[in-house]
């Protein structure tokens, strides 16, 4: 009878190697921003995927005639969830101690999404830009690239299967498989090139995360796979030198690719790719072992590919969590590599390799025959091993050898590996043993290989009884083989705990030190000056609310909280209609105070402009019908008369109409005053030509005078860009780190609004005074959040500075 198997593919150990290059250049990029393409290793554990599994599924397919579709989601299954739940769960857990509650909340939603190997459409989702570190502040953003390969690999054994069974049964298991599976892998590959060139001109962030746009990369490493005979037939000489080409260009791609460039994954996702592709290609042929290839083969490379996955894991949550708790310093960044380090090394032992091997769903008495022969190099396929039928009527034969190599003192019926029970042997009359399955070593990627059977005698003698393999052996060896490396670490990972709260305490003054961050000398004084100020001033009194804010180590507690206004957003401001690109806004629906008010003010601009509105309108609820108050505009549109580029979503095409209406308005109201408030961020024309500080302040005075009202148009500055409260805000933290300076944009735009306003009669009115002390900008005021983001006005702070600001307009003599 036939018997097929499995051959024992030998592990490359440059394939281990290029993991290692891979895993370390990522975590070299996110951790100290070296080398600056480091981010393309990820490129790199795409082809090498897709070179190793498709090489799996093609010998199992020649060999078997099909795919075991639920052996094969088995085996992906034990390798990376176990490790990936532990991961999300430790860090959903960890981000609830750490983060605010919206930052905690989102990481538990990401968590979620990443669980369901969805991650990739969740960042796709929420607009996340991979290249900018400010806005990355998910610490599982990267399971985008877990999620992209386990979609891939959900319909490509599929399509394998399907390729294969569309051949003649005679055909399936030979080079015909193997074509088919390689004209497949090129028309994925040019499908998803093609598409990904495309997305990455015209959409960056969704060509960046998008499983269709990177299907090319794993396909790339299927048709390599296909390849292997060609291959084969390579020079070793000839392939070292090919492998040593593509260590060159990897080098290349990670120095020169560029982040901010754009045009990724297409074109310059091929560099990394062709590079990896020459790298497996060169060592098909020669040893395994690949010697000559130092950089990737020698041991300590291998031990770094071993622990990859649980590398990759780790780093990301670790370099955030460390962004909250400790301060930007060498030190950090040295401890932070260090507990990614532990954390990875513990994990492999403790999670990823146990659980991987462990015996459930398994025969009793021996280990399964599903194999992670993805984690081997791509083997010659094996010919079907045929054993040897009973021949009847002939003397006895000694048995023939099994088709491995058997370790020095190998007994027939003894199997390798610690805690199993010793076979019997068969009859002596017979004068042939038994041979059971023997298995080679210990090692992850190592299948079980069917001994041919003896010859037997014409009439053999009853044979004794075999002992009963008890059902607890396979999980007795499991134990006896995985127990002591994870005690081992679970030991080790207890001392690097230690280890980690003596370095905190010695080289940061220990954790609450390293998480409060205090504000200059002198501080407190000038604080204290200010709170002296005259009371029935409102800006002075603002003023001191603002100093103590400033030299704060606590945080107060806020109404509303910073949790809730940065959870809300913009949603709770009553002028948001008036400023959205989906509603056709009117000067009766956007106004407030009475129609027969003597004064009526228009507020037009950009989203900063709409921050301001419930200040404007508070303004005119408490004048006793003296004030009327239109607030209008479009948030992401600059009120100025060129236009400036803004990617939100229907922003370019609504602005233009949108300034055209406002316009409208303004010339039938004839009002008293308009107010205009645009971002204080530099920017560019829809063609890409720059706009400088003055080009901007001037196209808004441009603007403002095509609303015929010369010495009465007030540029009214946005607040100064405030720090991050999505990632400095903790309660653990002092609030001095959530306050922010006063950028030298922000400064040569308030400059050049009052050089165009003195110029032209105008007024131009600085924000300083409502929203910073002494050019510090706080995250509060009193009991109140003055911003929900790095730019807006919360509607609590907005309505309180209305004393403030009505007193600033009143002295100019504009109300």
């Amino acid at each position: 009878m036939n018997s097929p198997t499995l051959s024992h593919p030998t592990p490359r150990r440059d394939i281990q190697g290029l993991r290692a290059l891979a895993v370390l250049a990522v975590i070299g990029a996110h951790a100290v921003g070296w080398p600056r393409g480091g981010f393309v290793g990820v490129d790199v554990f795409f082809v090498v995927s897709g070179f190793l599994i498709t090489g799996a599924l093609l010998r199992e397919a020649q060999l078997t005639g099909g795919i075991r579709l639920a052996a094969f989601a088995g085996r992906r299954a034990r390798r990376i969830l176990p490790l990936a739940v532990v991961v999300l769960i430790a860090t959903a857990a960890s981000a609830f101690v750490v983060f605010n509650r919206p930052r905690a909340e989102q990481t538990l939603l990401d968590a979620l999404w990443s669980a369901g190997l969805a991650a990739n459409w969740r960042f796709t989702a929420v607009g996340t830009d991979y290249f900018h570190a400010d806005d990355a502040v998910s610490p599982l953003q990267h399971f985008w690239s877990l999620a992209v390969e386990e979609q891939f690999y959900l319909a490509w054994p599929l399509l394998l299967l399907l390729t294969v069974s569309l051949l003649p049964a005679a055909r399936r298991r030979g080079a015909a498989a193997t074509g088919a599976v390689a004209a497949l892998a090129a028309v994925v590959v040019a499908a998803s090139f093609a598409w990904a060139l495309l997305q990455s001109a015209d959409a960056a962030v969704p060509a960046y995360f998008s499983t269709f746009t990177r299907a090319w990369e794993l396909a790339a490493g299927a048709l390599l796979a296909a390849a292997v005979p060609l291959l084969r037939r390579i020079p070793p000489v000839v392939g070292g030198l090919v492998s040593w080409i593509g260590v060159g260009g990897l080098i290349v791609a990670f120095a020169v690719i560029d982040p901010e460039a754009g045009g990724f994954p297409a074109p310059w996702a091929a560099l990394p790719v062709a590079a990896t592709a020459l790298v497996l290609a060169g060592g098909v042929p020669g040893d395994p072992r690949h010697r000559h290839l130092f950089p990737l083969t020698n041991p300590v490379s291998v031990f770094a590919g071993d622990v990859s996955y649980s590398l990759y894991l780790w780093h990301f949550p670790v370099i955030v969590f460390a962004a909250v708790l400790l301060p930007a310093r060498d030190a950090t960044t040295a401890l932070v590599l260090a507990i990614t380090l532990v954390l990875a090394v513990a994990s492999y032992h403790l999670v990823e390799r146990p659980f991987r091997f462990a015996p459930y769903g398994r025969p009793v008495g021996g280990e399964s025959t599903e194999t992670p022969l993805e984690d081997a190099a791509s083997a010659p396929v094996p010919t079907r091993v045929r054993a040897v039928e009973p021949v009847r009527d002939a003397a006895p034969a000694p048995a023939p050898r099994a088709l491995s190599t058997r370790p020095a003192g190998w007994t027939p019926g003894t199997r390798y590996y610690p805690g199993a029970p010793s076979a019997t042997s068969t009859s002596a009359s017979s004068g042939a043993p038994e041979l059971s399955r023997a298995y080679l070593g210990d090692g992850p990627g190592v299948p079980e290989v069917p001994a041919p059977r003896a010859i037997p005698s014409p009439e053999p003698a009853p044979a004794a009884a075999p002992e009963p393999v008890p059902a607890s052996a396979p999980w007795a060896a499991w134990r006896a083989r995985f127990g002591p490396p994870a005690l081992l670490a679970a030991s080790g990972l207890g001392i690097a705990a230690l280890a980690v709260v003596l370095v905190v305490q010695n080289v940061f003054g220990g954790l609450t030190a390293s998480l409060v961050a205090f504000p200059p000398a002198g501080a407190a004084d000038a604080a204290s000056d200010a709170a002296d100020a005259d009371p029935g001033d409102p800006i002075a009194a603002l003023q001191a609310e603002l100093a103590a804010a400033a030299t704060a180590t606590e945080w107060p507690q806020l109404h509303p909280s910073l949790d809730e206004v940065m959870t809300r957003s913009s949603a709770s401001n009553p002028a948001r209609d008036c400023f959205s690109p989906e509603v056709s806004p009117t000067a009766a629906g956007c106004s407030t105070g009475s129609s027969d008010a003597p004064v009526h003010v228009y507020l037009v601009g950009d989203s900063t402009a709409m921050a301001y509105a419930p200040a404007f309108r508070k303004l005119a609820d408490d004048s006793d019908g003296g004030i009327r108050v239109t607030t209008v505009g479009l948030y992401g549109c600059r009120f100025t008369d060129v236009a400036v580029q803004n990617d939100g979503a229907g922003v370019m095409t609504a602005c233009p109409q949108r300034k055209a209406d406002v316009r409208a308005m303004i010339l039938a109201d004839a009002p008293t005053l308009v107010v205009m408030s645009n971002a204080y961020t530099l920017g560019h024309t829809p063609d890409g030509a720059d706009l400088s500080a003055d080009a901007l302040l001037a196209a808004q005075e441009a603007e403002a005078d095509t609303y015929g009202m010369p010495g009465r148009i007030v540029h009214l500055a946005p607040p100064p860009e405030g720090a991050d409260l999505g990632r400095c805000y903790s309660p653990a933290a002092s609030p001095y780190g959530c306050a922010a300076g006063v950028s030298s944009t922000w400064g040569q735009m308030e400059s050049a609004a009052e050089q165009v306003a003195a110029a032209s009669g105008n007024h131009a009115v600085s924000s300083l005074p409502f929203t910073c002390w002494e050019l510090v900008c706080p995250a509060f005021a009193g009991d109140i959040p003055t911003r929900y983001d790095r730019t807006h006005l919360t509607v609590a702070y907005a309505e309180h500075i209305v004393p403030a600001l009505r007193a600033e307009l009143a002295a100019r003599g504009l109300l």
